[in-house]
């Protein structure tokens, strides 16, 4: 028994974290089903060094920007990472920017350096590197200003001389469905000209964009996406010469399958040689969900996912034998549950413009400590407000839970768990008077201006709380709340989470009051957990 114990306990710590984690890729047979991420991290670009994998994608308007997630398998992945701390211009990012900000980057290793592009499609390209993907990144370099310059990715050739492939948005530039290449400096900092356009995709391949640039026996590759995001496809462009001309093929489409719109991502190469291709597919109200697909190579041509008639066109796979990389891995998600035990936020957190110091105070103690915010007098609903502490849903159904303690002191302080998108709802604590109400309230169409709507607004003499958020497929969500944790009584009808603009829709806390006072009520956080 004193063998059996210890054995016992092993498997009992290993298997227990799982069960609280509320979507797993990882079958735990080998194989791994799609999504490998059922979270909206739009527009991935993923680099192998050595053993490790790393993930970049869109965050837009939220900040901190850019998150790095790491793998060792391309199945399993933790958030380590934020490139961005504070978009920039600050003064611009400050306020929320919905849908604005940074879009569709890349990420590639090259003389020991960690290199990402993206495109701020009203401030053009920045570059931003590191030597330690885990530590602090360099501060951006605007490689070109410019209006409309998006989705860039870069190219070190054999002969070390580096290029630079971008599309464009019509909505600034005028301009779209075509890709430019770039002769760049070495250093990866600025362009040598103005651009030479190498494919245009108005008649085969309408809204081409996202380009991925990549060099393989000879041939220079372009991985772009064509056909809009929701109904699209993923088109592959190759050629001898990187300033074309350039052979099109389409590689990978929905087919009879569910996945809509499966294109814009990373070809991996493992050290074995096998190939993989990680991609998005747009699952409204969830945001860019990230697939992964097996690939190779015919005739110099890739081949993704299952191509059952063996014409170069590949469907979607849903499960699929998990990478070769020559070991096992353990099981792992990115982080959602924050129990606050530690003086730093969580990694999953994100603010909806550039974050305030007075906004919170992460402690030593066991919670998390928010302050109200108070209002501008020009804000229309919470679309305007940047102190939303938000993370991004992280499967199809769920349920999140959080304790939270409110030390009110004045008229108007409110804290609350929401869910944001174009259409939003909460449920909230708020001081009116001398009395303390539990309210629901929602906003449809929320960037439209249109004022919230308060549904209910219940009297409540417990300031310590329990507030709940219910989500089943389809993104219908429940509200509820609890004074004891066990017993929790519904607040408000059901509510359809809606989409951001370029976002899925996003869960979390705010904190709001309405004028300044000398000194002002806080709320302590306790902890926020997600269960199925």
């Amino acid at each position: 028994m004193k063998l059996l114990y210890p054995l016992f306990c092993l498997a009992f710590m290993i298997s227990l974290p799982l069960k609280s984690q509320v979507y797993v890729s990882d079958l735990g047979n080998g194989q791994y089903q799609n999504p490998i991420l059922h979270a909206d991290y739009s527009d991935p670009d993923v680099t192998r060094v050595g053993d490790d994998f790393f993930m970049v994608s869109s965050s837009f308007n939220c900040a901190p920007g850019l998150p790095v997630l790491h793998s060792k398998d391309l199945v399993n992945w933790t958030i380590i990472n934020h490139v961005i701390p504070t978009l920039i211009p600050e003064e611009t990012f400050d306020q929320p920017q919905h849908g604005n900000g940074i879009w569709a980057p890349s990420i590639r290793f090259y003389g020991g350096w960690y290199y990402v592009y993206y495109g701020d499609p009203d401030f053009g390209i920045y570059m931003i590197r590191t030597q330690d993907p885990w530590g602090a990144w360099e501060k951006p370099v605007l490689v070109r200003a410019a209006k409309g310059w998006i989705d860039a990715c870069p190219l070190w050739d054999d002969d070390g001389n580096a290029y630079l492939v971008h599309a464009f948005a019509g909505s600034r530039a005028a301009n779209k469905s075509i890709l430019v290449i770039h002769k760049m400096s070495k250093d990866g900092t600025r362009l040598l000209d103005d651009g030479v356009l190498v494919f245009d995709g108005h008649k085969d391949h309408p809204t081409i964009e996202g380009p991925k640039l990549y060099k393989r026996n000879g041939y220079y590759y372009i991985f772009a996406p064509g056909g809009g995001v929701a109904e699209g496809w993923q088109t592959v462009l190759r050629s001898k010469n990187i300033y074309g001309p350039y052979e099109d093929r389409i590689v990978l489409a929905q087919g009879g399958t569910d996945i809509n719109g499966p294109h814009q991502g990373a070809l991996v190469e493992l050290k074995n040689g096998e190939n993989w291709f990680i991609h998005f597919q747009e699952k409204q109200p969830y945001g860019r969900i990230v697939h992964m697909q097996p690939a190779f190579w015919k005739d110099d041509w890739i081949v993704m996912g299952q191509d059952k008639d063996g014409d170069g066109k590949g469907e979607p796979v849903m499960k699929w034998k998990k990478p070769d990389v020559g070991a096992t891995h353990p099981i792992q998600v990115p982080q959602t549950s924050d129990e606050f035990n530690e003086p730093k936020l969580g990694l999953q957190w994100q603010w909806h413009g550039n974050p305030q110091p007075l906004w919170i105070f992460p402690t030593n103690l066991g919670f998390l400590r928010m302050n109200p915010v108070i209002l501008d007098s020009n804000t229309k609903n919470l679309w305007d407000v940047s102190n939303l502490l938000l993370q991004k849903m992280p499967a199809e159904s769920f349920t999140t839970t959080t304790k939270l303690t409110f030390h009110h002191q004045n008229d108007s302080e409110e804290v609350g768990l929401i869910v944001m998108g174009r259409d939003y709802a909460y449920v909230s604590l708020k001081r009116e008077g001398d009395q303390l109400f539990l309210r629901v309230a929602e906003c449809p169409d929320a960037e439209k201006g249109t004022p919230e709507k308060e549904l209910s607004k219940t009297p409540i003499n417990q300031n310590t709380v329990y507030l709940r958020l219910s989500v089943a497929a389809g993104g219908q969500c429940r509200f509820s709340y609890s004074t004891d944790n066990k017993q929790f009584m519904d607040a408000g009808p059901a509510f359809k989470a809606r989409e951001g603009k370029w976002i899925g829709a996003k869960l979390g806390l705010f904190s709001i009051r309405d004028t300044h006072i000398n000194d002002g009520g806080y709320t302590d956080i306790d902890w926020f957990r997600f269960s199925n």
